[in-house]
């Protein structure tokens, strides 16, 4: 049984995404491999702060039916770069039990481990969904500091968190918390201050609406620039800051509205990743962009949780469609062409999904493939009930989602780095190979 402390994954909980059939074998490497994941490496490999992405490549690939020879490769190409957990400091456990001091481990990357037996110790006592909702989702002081953390590190914490839910898997819960905990709060600030500001707004817009509003502000398209250290928090919310949270305060979410909302901002999402191309160069996909889409997937699985208010998932949601419009305006609002995706001619014209999952379960990359295809299909399915809703709400309609799964695993086996990185600066297309002309 999954636990706190041990993962166990069951074909009874694929994910809300998976193909059929998913093998016994598979399920028991998978756990395997995370388990030792969990015990033995840092959620940092680095002292930068980049992710270890082992739990998010290999429950991807569970759910997209990798064999367990494909599992054991994903692992075995991930681990070497990984830093081993520190030791468990038991005074810092023991203080991180008085909400004061609590505090003050926030935002330090040294105390994951400290974090991850106290959280561990909280859901033993009192269970994940309690956990959750006492230190992430009970509007309090210390539930909103962590609640603004699970948004920081381009969705990182939030994207590991939905990965436990998904799967029902406490362990993994338990990492994302530590995650979200070790994270700085600037990410918070800012959306909470756009919350503030929507509590007084009268303008509700589409978030299609809202891109297009943003690449003809000038103030907003000139705030990040290519030297900025964090294009959001460097750029956006330091030279248009007011514009910015004033844009993301036009979306909102009312309660008989989720479902719909939901698969807007997928949609939204899917929209400004897929469509930020450049005719000239090899198609790609913005390596940031590409995290509100791995992160969209889990709203499909939040929206399902009955622990879950009604209020706090409208919430959730808003602040994801906010963090998606900050990103989108940090990477100096690339021009969208729509057309790239409607015309695309893939490089296999058969097998649909299937070929390409399992071209994509075979590529030795560290996930961020993987989930962008599970992600893909996912969105497909999410969105094909508001397929005759307009355009500027919904934009990414019929076979535009094969051919975006397509272009994802065509562009990652193609020459050339796997991503671009700031798709509206001209600079990042530098390293780009030009695209073959027919």
């Amino acid at each position: 049984m999954a636990t706190a402390a041990h993962v166990e994954l069951s074909p009874a909980t694929p994910g809300v995404y998976h193909v059929p059939d998913l093998t016994a074998e598979s399920s028991k490497i998978g756990s395997q491999l995370l388990q030792e994941n969990h015990d033995k490496y840092h959620m940092y490999f680095n002292r930068s702060g980049f992710h270890n992405h082992i739990a998010h490549h290999l429950l991807t690939l569970y759910a997209l039916g990798a064999t367990p020879d494909e599992i054991q490769r994903a692992f075995d190409n991930n681990k070497t770069m990984q830093r081993l957990q520190f030791p468990v400091e038991t005074q810092n456990v023991q203080a991180m039990t008085d909400p004061d001091k609590f505090k003050e481990f926030l935002g330090k990357e040294q105390y994951f481990h400290d974090f991850e037996i106290f959280f561990r110790r909280e859901i033993e006592l009192k269970g994940w969904e309690t956990v959750l909702i006492e230190h992430v989702f009970a509007r309090t002081e210390h539930a909103d500091r962590m609640l603004g953390r699970m948004f920081a590190g381009f969705f990182h914490p939030l994207i590991h968190l939905g990965f436990g839910v998904e799967f029902k898997q406490p362990a993994i819960i338990v990492e994302a918390l530590a995650q979200a905990a070790t994270h700085d709060g600037w990410t918070a600030q800012y959306l909470h201050a756009a919350e503030d500001v929507a509590a007084t707004s009268k303008y509700s817009k589409s978030l299609v609406q809202l891109i297009h509003e943003s690449s003809e502000n000038d103030t907003l398209r000139a705030s990040a620039h290519w030297e900025d250290g964090n294009k959001i928090r460097d750029g956006v919310l330091v030279r248009a800051p007011d514009e910015m949270k004033a844009l993301a305060a036009q979306w909102s979410v009312e309660p008989d509205q989720l479902e719909q909302k939901t698969a807007e901002m997928i949609n939204a999402a899917v929209y400004f990743t897929g469509a930020a191309q450049r005719p000239t160069k090899q198609i790609k996909f913005d390596f940031f962009f590409m995290h509100c889409v791995n992160c969209a997937l889990f709203f499909s699985t939040f929206i399902k949780e009955p622990w879950l208010s009604t209020e706090n998932k409208c919430r959730l949601l808003e602040w994801k469609a906010r963090l998606d419009l900050a990103m989108y305006v940090s990477r100096g609002c690339p021009e969208l062409l729509l057309d790239e995706i409607k015309n695309y001619r893939p490089k296999r014209l058969e097998g649909g999904w299937r070929d390409t999952i399992l071209r994509v379960n075979r590529l030795p990359d560290d996930g961020h493939a993987s989930k962008l295809v599970r992600a893909l299909a996912n969105g497909e399915q999410a969105c094909k009930a508001f397929d005759t809703e307009s355009d500027e709400i919904f934009p990414i309609k019929g076979d535009m989602w094969l051919k975006l799964g397509q272009m994802a695993i065509d562009s990652v086996e193609a020459s050339g780095p796997n991503w671009v990185r700031s798709a509206g600066f001209d600079e990042a297309w530098e390293m780009i190979p030009e695209r073959a002309r027919l």
